[in-house]
């Protein structure tokens, strides 16, 4: 009997099929309850769609993608004031402000699509292919042609994917490594990942704990992100507008719903200086691993107390003592993640520009555009 591939896009997640979290069960940013949370609260140039792939009627894949507009971006990033951002500014807001992106623009690593066993890798990302060109179909027809076509982020092992012939037009990319921590199996308590570390990095850990002497750290509920929502945002856009680049901004109810659809599984930790909110960080429960999420400080305490090392300190504290496997750091503030015990990890990408003229010169225009990051790895091990 002849399989019957195909796909379909869904525009809400209320409209998944009920079998979509059987596929899910291996990645929270793929469940059902993640996806009503950016149904709620996406950025505000952000439209999401979700694929499910299918064998005859039988779900046997399933997507996300993300058009994002960076026309109603306000700000790339204030922290690189030169003449190459804004040759970079002027370039996304004529050329390529409209992407779409086959994974989650929010989050580092394969966070785009899950197969079952019963699909082939090469298929799937076959039918993730027609599934890309549909939506640039649709998005012409309302006016708003994709620019830039994006599948992302896959580890460089994952040859199944990355020798796909859907690829062969595509610019093949890296950025940023994605940073992960692991957490060794000897690990039960705190003391014992202080006690891995080499003197130096001791004294860093010890030094970065008496900073924040006076600082309460505490779980929130979701009546607490409600009722310090304007806080929280300023102290977000205080980090997330100096960042080297931007392509999203958080909507103002974004935590608040995450909290609401994940409940148990997101966790929102406010730092509070004399009953002050100072800062706050975010983890999701993924499996055997935790994944960090957004977080925002003030400035003048950042300086003073090292909240983000603090911060980087309670995530590895909090992982150990539930004895997840490691944690998902991500991109981005990589020098400090190595030094407390982060690897860095390599990711690839694949970009298509729909100007052919433009889409043979990719290669040269996103290195000229991609903002450099030089840091040093360090090994804060014994």
């Amino acid at each position: 009997m002849k399989q019957s591939y195909h796909y379909k896009i869904y525009s809400s997640a209320t409209e998944l099929p009920d079998s979509w979290n059987s596929l899910a069960v291996s990645n929270i940013f793929l469940s059902t309850d993640y996806l009503k949370a950016l149904d709620e609260s996406a950025p505000k140039n952000m439209t999401c769609h979700y694929i499910g792939l299918f064998n005859d009627g039988e779900l046997i894949g399933i997507a996300l993608s993300q058009f994002l507009d960076l026309n109603l971006v306000d700000s790339f990033g204030e922290r690189d004031n030169c003449i190459k951002t804004s040759i970079r500014n002027f370039v996304f807001r004529n050329f390529t402000s409209h992407v779409l992106f086959m994974g989650n623009n929010m989050l580092t690593g394969q966070n785009a699509f899950i197969f079952s066993k019963e699909l082939d890798t090469k298929k799937g990302i076959t039918l993730l292919h027609k599934a890309a060109e549909e939506l640039q179909s649709r998005f012409k027809k309302k006016g708003k042609k994709i620019h830039l076509t994006t599948f992302k982020d896959f580890f460089t092992h994952e040859n199944d994917i990355l020798e796909a012939s859907e690829f062969q037009s595509f610019y093949k990319f890296t950025t940023q490594p994605n940073m992960i921590f692991s957490i060794a199996d000897n690990w039960k308590t705190e003391e014992d990942y202080v006690g891995a570390l080499s003197k130096k990095y001791r004294d860093q850990y010890k030094r970065a704990h008496k900073k924040l002497d006076g600082v309460e750290k505490r779980k929130m509920s979701l009546a607490e992100i409600k009722q310090y929502n304007t806080t929280l945002n300023a102290l977000y856009y205080n980090v997330a507008k100096n960042a080297p680049f931007n392509t999203f901004f958080l909507s103002e109810n974004h935590f608040y719903e995450l909290k609401n659809q994940l409940g148990h599984n997101f966790l929102f930790y406010g730092y509070f200086l004399e009953g002050k909110l100072i800062g706050f960080n975010t983890l999701i429960k993924n499996g055997n691993v935790i994944d960090t999420y957004f977080l925002g400080y003030d400035e003048e305490h950042q300086r003073e107390m090292m909240v983000y090392l603090n911060m980087l300190y309670d995530m590895i504290n909090y992982s150990i003592k539930k004895q997840y496997k490691g944690i998902t750091f991500a991109r981005t503030a990589l020098e400090i993640k190595s030094s407390v015990g982060a690897k860095p990890y390599e990711m690839v990408g694949f970009i298509q520009h729909s100007n052919p003229l433009i889409n043979r010169f990719a290669g040269k225009i996103f290195k000229s555009l991609e903002p450099e990051t030089i840091w040093q790895e360090r090994n804060p091990f014994k």
